[in-house]
Order: structure tokens, then sequence, then C-alpha cells
């Protein structure tokens, strides 16, 4: 991939690489973000934090808030196929917000990019609540991403306290094991927030992406939700997910 821009701040480098209209964000070496506007859905794990929105009807998605933007990645898939009327993105670091606005498209009225500290600023935070809410607060230790909080019952309570009463929360965990030691599985609390939950992973990746929703959408008409789109309708022979989900039990 072609280097289109970089820049090296306080003994940070940041890189923005090309390969035709795809746009590869890294820092220090670590991939952060992927988009291509002409191809929303590419078997990333961008994709795995997504597709749990599909819980929801179209129509029904209306508050987002993204907890650690990178290159906004997400942002641009989610507002691509819900087109909701507003999306909060939160981010620390000011040069991931720069490039996603100049060089990943994430732009408009409806979107607000904020620079701060997620975890202080969703604690303070005393507004509308979120029908989604998307946990994908990473950083990098060695020259690896890690996860900066963990997902006790005392994360999993701020997440859960601007959640819509039928929303949906989506967190990030790099292993598996992370998943599997959540408050979802260790706090009763916490597991009865929500009507259900799902895992999501991909083949490509290690992540693992827990999703705790409070709808009452199944399996199958989380199915139905995402073949109303070609992009997403894996009867299609174009389509390009290598997602794979399955509902979580104690």
């Amino acid at each position: 991939m072609a280097v289109v821009w970089q820049q090296t701040l306080k003994g940070v480098n940041y890189q923005v690489r090309s390969a035709g209209a795809t746009r590869r964000l890294y820092t220090d070496g670590v991939y952060h973000s992927q988009y291509n506007p002409n191809s929303p859905v590419g078997g990333s794990v961008w994709d795995l934090l997504m597709l749990p929105a599909f819980f929801h009807a179209g129509d029904r998605l209306k508050r987002i808030l993204v907890l650690g933007v990178g290159g906004g990645a997400v942002i641009r898939q989610l507002d691509h196929f819900f087109e909701p009327e507003t999306i909060v993105g939160v981010e620390l670091n000011p040069v991931h917000i720069k490039v996603a606005k100049r060089f990943f498209g994430v732009k408009g009225k409806h979107i607000q990019l904020l620079q701060a500290d997620a975890i202080a600023w969703l604690k303070a935070y005393r507004g509308p609540k979120f029908d989604l809410i998307i946990d994908d607060l990473f950083g990098e230790v060695d020259g690896e991403p890690e996860r900066v909080i963990e997902a006790d019952p005392h994360w999993f309570k701020h997440l859960t306290r601007p959640l819509a009463k039928d929303g949906t929360l989506v967190i990030n965990f790099d292993t598996p094991a992370g998943l599997k030691t959540c408050a979802w599985y260790t706090d009763k609390a916490s597991h009865l927030s929500f009507n259900q939950a799902y895992q999501f992973s991909t083949p490509l990746y290690h992540n693992c992406i827990g999703a705790f929703t409070r709808q009452a959408t199944d399996s199958k008409g989380f199915e139905a939700n995402l073949q109303c789109y070609k992009e997403l309708d894996r009867r299609r022979n174009s389509c390009r997910l290598t997602a794979r989900w399955r509902k979580l039990r104690l």
C-alpha cells in the first residue's frame, strides 16, 4: 500500500496508506482503521463492530455513541447503512480525529467527533440516551493493541447508564478469553440488564466482539435484517462478510 500521508508527533509516527479507494490508518505501525467507500463491508473487525446494529430495524437506530474512533471506519459503515440522526465519536488522540475527517470522510452535521478521554467523558455524561453504544477503547503495548479498561461490573454500569431501554451495547475484546471474563458472565446485575447476548468473530482476526442487546430480535430476525442489503446478504456470492456469530449462554 502507498503512503499518502504521514506525520511524527511527540515521537509517534502516524501513516495513512492507500490501495485504490481503500484507506488504512497506522499509529507507530499498529493497524487502527480501514475503510473503502466503494465497498463498505470488507471482512474486517470493523464489520463485527457494526453488525450488532442490525438487531435493530433501520428506522429505530437514531442515536449512536462510539468510544474510540480511530480513523472512523465503523462510523462510516453505520452512517452508510442506517443514516442515524446523531453519531457521537469520542477519541483521545487529536491526530486520529484529523485523519478521520481528512482521509476517511467522517463528516456531516449529524456527526460529532469529540477529543476527550472517553472513560472520563462517559462517566460525566448526562445527556440523551443512545440506541447503540460501541466500546472500542484500545491502546498499544509493545506494538500490539490492548484494551485500556476492563469490562468489569463497574465499567458495565457506566456503559449501560446512557443506553436506551431497548438499546444495544457492543464491546471489542482482543481475545475470546477477554469476553469470557467480562461482567455479563461474572455479574448478575450486568447479565440481567440485557435480553440476550451474542459473540461475533472472524477467522481473519483474533478479536472477539460481545454484543449485549435489549432488543427481542433473534438470530432469524437479525439475518433477515441483514438480507435487506445486498452487501450483507450472505445468500449472494458477492457478499464479503466473513463474520460468524452465536448466542452466548452462561
